[in-house]
C-alpha cells in the first residue's frame, strides 16, 4: 500500500493513461514537444502498460521529468489473488492511489479469455441479491484507473491475449457514465488496448437515462439488463433501482437501443429459489425477451454472506429453462465461475480503506 505522501504526489496533473489520443497531442504541444511524442506516450501508457515514466525509455530524462512533476499514471496494483480450483477463474484485489481498492476477475472459456471489469467502489443501487451492493458507494473510478485495472488484467492473463471485457464488476457502469465510456473508447482504440467493440459488454441494472446515451454513441457494443424479475412489484422488492426507473421505461429505452443501434440486448436473469423461478414467471420473461427480440442469459443465484436468498433447485432450474426456450428459443443457462473463490456473479466485494482504520 502507498503512503499518504505518495498518494497526494499522484494526484497532481491529468492522468496520462485516461487521455485519449487527440488529448496527448495536445499535451504534448503544451509541454513544447513534437507531435510524435503523443503516439510513444499512448504506447507506453496502454499497449507496454508502463508502471511509471522511468520505463519510458524512448523519451528524453527531461520530459519524463516533466510528465512526473506535471502529470500521473494510473495504477492499480494486484495486492491479492485467489484462482478457481474447479475452473480457473481468477480474481484479482486492486488498489489505487488512494488506498481504495476493488475486485476484478478473469474469466476462461475454452481459447477465450475476459476480463470482468469494476467501474465503481461499492455501489449505490443496492440490489438485495448482490455482495457489492452491501458495501454501499464510496466513488467512482476515473477513466485512468478503469484502464489501469484493464492494462493489469491484460498483464495477468499473459501470455495468453486478454480478448474480451465485460462491465459486469462492482458497481453500476452507468451511473460512472462518462468515466465509463471514455475508458471503453481507449480500450477499443488501435492507438489504445485494441479490443473490438464488439467484444466489450455493458452490463446495467436498469438505468434508463444510461441506456439511452448509449444507443447515441456509434459504438457496436454489447448491451445487457441485469432484470431479474418480470413485474414491476417483484423487481421493486429485490432491485431498488426499479423504483427509480420503472420496468415500463426499462423496456422502452432497450426498445430505442436495439432500434437506433440494430443490436439486441441480452437480459440476465438471477435465478433466487422460490422468489422469481416459478414456472408463471418464466412464461412472463419470456414474452418481455420476444417482444424486445432480446436474448436471456439465465444465471443461478451465487451464495452471499448473510444473505436471505438461496440457489434454485435443478429441477426448478429445468423448468425454468424449458419453458423460456419454448416461447424465446434465444437463452442461454449460464454456467457461473469462481464460485468457491467468491468471484461469480453478486459476489464481488472487498472492505473499505475508511474501514480498514486509514
Amino acid at each position: 500500500m502507498r503512503t499518504g505522501e505518495e498518494a497526494t504526489v499522484a494526484k497532481a496533473g491529468p492522468d496520462i493513461r485516461g487521455l485519449e489520443l487527440f488529448e496527448l497531442k495536445a499535451l504534448v504541444k503544451d509541454l513544447g514537444e513534437p507531435a510524435y511524442r503523443a503516439k510513444q506516450l499512448a504506447e507506453w501508457a496502454f499497449e507496454r502498460g508502463a508502471g511509471s515514466f522511468d520505463e519510458m525509455t524512448n523519451l528524453s530524462k527531461a520530459l519524463r521529468s516533466r510528465l512526473s512533476e506535471e502529470t500521473r499514471l494510473a495504477r492499480a496494483d494486484v495486492i491479492e489473488e485467489h484462482e478457481s480450483k474447479s475452473d480457473g477463474t481468477r480474481k484479482l484485489r486492486l488498489e489505487f492511489d488512494d488506498g481504495e481498492s476493488i475486485e476484478a476477475v478473469l474469466l476462461r472459456d475454452e481459447d477465450r479469455i475476459t476480463g470482468c471489469v469494476s467501474s465503481q467502489v461499492g455501489c449505490k443501487f443496492g440490489c438485495s441479491f448482490c455482495a457489492t451492493g452491501s458495501m454501499g458507494f464510496t466513488r467512482d473510478l476515473t477513466a485512468g484507473e478503469i484502464v489501469a485495472q484493464i492494462v493489469a488484467l491484460r498483464r495477468a492473463a499473459e501470455p495468453e491475449r486478454l480478448g474480451n471485457l465485460v462491465f459486469m464488476g462492482m458497481g453500476e457502469p452507468m451511473d460512472n457514465y462518462d468515466n465509463v465510456l471514455k475508458a471503453i473508447r481507449i480500450a477499443n482504440a488501435q492507438w489504445g488496448l485494441g479490443i473490438g467493440a464488439r467484444r466489450i459488454t455493458v452490463s446495467t441494472a436498469g438505468h434508463v437515462p444510461g441506456i439511452r446515451r448509449l444507443a447515441d454513441e456509434g459504438l457496436q457494443l454489447e448491451l445487457a439488463v441485469s432484470l431479474n424479475a418480470p413485474t414491476q412489484e417483484l423487481r421493486s422488492t429485490i432491485m431498488p433501482i426499479a423504483d427509480a426507473f420503472s420496468l415500463t421505461q426499462l423496456t422502452a429505452a432497450i426498445e430505442h437501443y436495439s432500434a437506433v443501434t440494430g443490436r439486441r440486448a441480452t437480459l440476465e436473469y438471477v435465478l433466487l429459489r422460490d422468489i422469481n423461478d416459478s414456472p408463471e414467471m418464466a412464461t412472463e420473461l419470456a414474452a418481455i425477451a420476444r417482444r424486445l427480440l432480446c436474448k436471456v442469459n439465465l444465471i443461478c443465484y451465487n451464495e452471499t454472506p448473510d444473505s436471505v436468498y438461496a440457489p434454485p433447485t435443478d429441477r426448478a432450474v429445468d423448468r425454468f429453462f424449458s419453458r423460456v426456450r419454448k416461447r424465446c428459443p434465444t437463452v442461454v443457462r449460464r454456467v457461473s465461475r469462481g464460485g468457491d473463490i467468491a468471484a461469480g456473479c453478486g459476489q464481488l466485494c472487498v472492505p473499505r480503506a475508511r474501514d480498514k482504520g486509514m
